[in-house]
């Protein structure tokens, strides 16, 4: 396991883990990141990371990137 930000640029990969305060894991469901599910790296830039989850791209903090386990 590894965090997301981490991950090869795309690859897909499956979220293992979601770690953080219950509010960041909710804030994390909300936005399409559930355990079980896949989630693409597109790229990561200035300290965000650009991925592709449940056929939308979003752009999460690195911090955030990095309580994303897959």
């Amino acid at each position: 396991m590894l965090p997301l930000s981490y991950a090869n640029p795309g690859e897909e990969s499956v979220i293992r883990k979601i770690g953080g305060s219950p509010e960041v894991k909710k804030h994390l469901e909300n936005l399409g990141f559930v355990v079980g599910g896949t989630v693409n790296v597109i790229t990561a830039l200035n300290g965000n990371v650009i991925v592709k989850v449940k056929e939308s791209r979003v752009a999460i903090s690195d911090e955030m990137a990095r309580k994303i386990m897959v």
